[in-house]
């Protein structure tokens, strides 16, 4: 199956695809997920989280007991700036598919919406449920 990533929304889908986690690998473009929490919010904008400064990735020192000769790529860590991160408007425009998380049926019974999407804002949607 793959990884994919997560949706909640709290924007009126029906009750099948509001305030339950919802599954899509359609949100970034060539990787089919990378288990993001997303979320589509009343007005119907859709939020990423966005880690940027919340950390560094610094090498280790060379008189560190961790430090290692033989393996120069293991000689780095991350290290916690003690920033939050914050989500963000994702100001992406295209169509993607949402599903039950968990759906144990038929997967061309799967309960699935397609979602219209221009610069973050949902514009339209439709129940594809079977169609595929």
């Amino acid at each position: 199956m793959g990884m994919f990533d997560y949706l909640r929304s709290s924007y009126d889908l029906g009750p099948q695809f509001t305030e339950t986690e919802l599954n899509t690998k359609d949100i970034e473009e060539g990787y089919g997920g990378t288990m993001t929490h997303y979320y589509l919010d009343k007005s119907g904008l859709l939020w990423y989280p966005d880690y940027t400064g919340t950390s560094t990735f610094e090498e280790i020192p060379k008189d560190d007991e961790r430090y290692s000769d033989k393996h120069l790529f293991l000689n780095f860590e991350w290290i916690s700036t003690g920033q939050r991160g914050k989500y963000k408007v994702h100001p992406i425009t295209k169509y993607i598919s949402v599903y039950r998380s968990g759906w144990t049926g038929e997967w061309t019974a799967r309960p699935t919406l397609r979602l219209h999407l221009i610069q973050g804002k949902l514009q339209d949607y439709e129940n594809i449920t079977g169609t595929r």
